[in-house]
């Protein structure tokens, strides 16, 4: 999360962090993820971060070598969408075991996303599924399914890209209410 505070908001993280002979210690959820973020970094968090690539770029190593995550299962890494300089950095010189590749059912982010999952297979990296946001919307009242962003072309892509198609994601205002919240994990 290098500029922005969504993993902090989304999980009610505020306390700022602090630095250790072994490291940043990362911030810790309630259940007990670790989350390191530059908004829990900066002595003002209403401060926008506005850095070029090269500062980028070393931001996202140093975060990655410098933070003492102890013992883990998974390390994941939320890149932002297209071929910028922070994918780039992470998949040339952090050790990935693959890429989940998340879109919507626009074919304006089909084309984001081809473009992303082409750098990803040229610099070697794998694709380990699709998951298709926002594809519909259940209504509270009656039930029905609703597409408001068009019909899910999620399967089909997985298809195009020649990766699993893990599923579909509903809008779901809970999620939003929930994050708003910082209670994410509830």
């Amino acid at each position: 999360d290098i500029t922005g505070p969504s993993q902090a908001k989304i999980f009610g993280l505020t306390e700022r962090l602090v630095g250790t002979p072994q490291g940043v210690s990362p911030g810790e959820t309630r259940t007990g993820i670790k989350i390191i973020s530059m908004q829990l970094l900066l002595d003002d968090p209403k401060k926008p971060t506005i850095w070029r690539g090269p500062i980028i770029n070393n931001l996202i190593r140093q975060l990655y070598l410098d933070t003492n995550w102890g013992d883990l299962h998974y390390l994941l890494i939320d890149l932002p969408p297209g071929t910028s300089d922070a994918p780039l950095t992470v998949f040339q010189s952090l050790p990935l075991t693959g890429v989940v590749v998340v879109t919507t059912p626009q074919d304006l982010a089909k084309l984001i996303v081809t473009k992303s999952v082409n750098m990803a297979k040229s610099l070697n990296v794998q694709i380990l599924g699709l998951i298709e946001n926002m594809a519909y919307i259940v209504c509270d009242h009656c039930g029905e399914k609703m597409e408001i962003f068009g019909r899910p072309k999620g399967e089909q892509m997985a298809n195009e890209i020649d990766a699993p198609y893990i599923g579909a994601v509903p809008i779901d205002p809970k999620i939003a209410e929930l994050s708003d919240n910082g209670m994410i994990e509830d």
